[in-house]
C-alpha cells in the first residue's frame, strides 16, 4: 500500500485519502475480528453437511484443483447475488462504498458477509470436500483478488481472456451505469463471460455508489445500508412490497419509482442509441 501510494501520487489517479483509508482499514479490521468467530462457525457447517456425502474425495492434485475450481465458482453465484438481492447487497454495498480505488480498497471488507458467506459453499462439501479443503480454497480466492483493487495495472494480455485482473475489477467497482454489477469473478473471469455478466473497460471508471455517502464513520457504512432497508421494510404497506424490498434488487420498489441496476443499464443504452449519428446519406444510399 505504501508503494502503491507513491506510485500514484507521481499518476493522475485519485491515490489514497487519509480519511477514506483509515475507515477501509477500520472495516477491514472489524471482518477480521467477526470472522475469527465465524470460520469456526462455518467449518462446523460444513462438517456437519459433510456426514450426508456419499464418499469423501481425499486431497491429490486433482481434488484440490477441483476444490479451487468449484470454490471459485460458488464464489461467483455468492457475489453475484450480493449485488442482485437487496438483503444481500446490505452486507456486501459497503466494499463499494470507497471513491477511491486502491489497494486499502480492498480491505474495506462487511461486518456482516461473515454471516451470509455460510449459504453458498455448503454444497462442496456435499459433493465430499473436506471443511478444511473448502476453506483453505475460499481463503486462496480471497487472497488472489487483492491485487486487482489497483489503477496502477493496467491490461495484462492475453491472461485478460481467462482471469480476473485489475481492468477487469476495476469495472466491478464502477458506478458508471454500463458497469453497474458486472464483472463478479473471484479468479476466474470465465464465469462472468458463461453467465453473461461480463463488461471490458472501456470508459474512465467513476468509483463508489449510485448513491455516495457521506462519511468515513466505519459503523454508518457499515450498517446504513441495513438501516435503510429496514425503513422501507417497515414503510412498504403490503407483504408483496415487504417482501420485494428484502429479496429483491437493490433499488427495487413497489410503484417503480426507483430503479435497479438492470433498469439504470437499460436506460442509459437507450441515451446511447438516442445520442448516436444518423448514417450520412448519399443520394439514395445510406453510407
Amino acid at each position: 500500500m505504501g508503494l502503491e501510494g507513491v506510485l500514484a501520487a507521481r499518476r493522475p489517479y485519485r491515490g489514497y485519502e487519509a480519511r477514506d483509508t483509515r475507515a477501509s482499514l477500520t472495516m477491514g479490521i472489524g471482518n477480521v475480528i467477526i470472522n475469527l468467530a465465524m470460520k469456526g462457525v462455518h467449518f462446523a457447517l460444513l462438517a456437519a453437511v459433510a456426514t450426508w456425502a456419499p464418499w469423501r474425495l481425499a486431497p491429490s492434485w486433482t481434488t484440490w484443483l477441483a476444490v479451487m475450481l468449484l470454490a471459485d465458482l460458488a464464489y461467483y453465484w455468492f457475489h453475484r447475488l450480493s449485488h442482485e438481492v437487496r438483503v444481500l447487497w446490505a452486507a456486501h454495498e459497503n466494499h463499494h462504498s470507497s471513491q477511491h480505488y486502491n489497494l486499502s480498497t480492498a480491505l474495506r471488507q462487511s461486518w456482516t458477509t461473515p454471516f451470509t458467506v455460510l449459504f453458498f459453499w455448503w454444497p462442496l462439501a456435499l459433493i465430499g470436500f473436506s471443511p478444511a479443503m473448502i476453506l483453505t480454497a475460499i481463503a486462496f480466492n480471497t487472497l488472489y483478488q487483492f491485487w486487482v483493487h489497483t489503477e496502477l495495472v493496467g491490461r495484462i494480455g492475453p491472461l485478460e481472456r481467462v482471469f480476473n485482473t485489475a481492468s477487469h475489477h476495476r469495472v466491478h467497482h464502477g458506478a458508471n451505469p454500463e458497469y453497474l454489477d458486472r464483472n463478479h469473478a473471484g479468479i476466474l473471469i470465465t464465469w462472468d463471460k458463461l453467465f453473461g455478466t461480463f463488461e471490458p473497460e472501456r470508459a474512465p471508471v467513476r468509483y463508489g455508489l449510485t448513491h455516495n455517502l457521506d462519511s468515513f464513520a466505519p459503523l454508518h457504512i457499515a450498517f446504513h445500508e441495513w438501516a435503510a432497508l429496514w425503513r422501507d421494510v417497515r414503510r412498504a404497506p403490503t407483504w408483496r412490497g415487504r417482501l420485494g424490498y428484502v429479496f429483491g434488487p437493490p433499488g427495487w420498489s413497489p410503484d417503480g419509482s426507483t430503479l435497479t441496476a438492470a433498469q439504470l443499464r437499460a436506460r442509459a443504452a437507450r441515451r446511447s442509441v438516442d445520442q448516436t449519428p444518423a448514417p450520412a446519406v448519399c443520394g439514395a444510399q445510406a453510407i
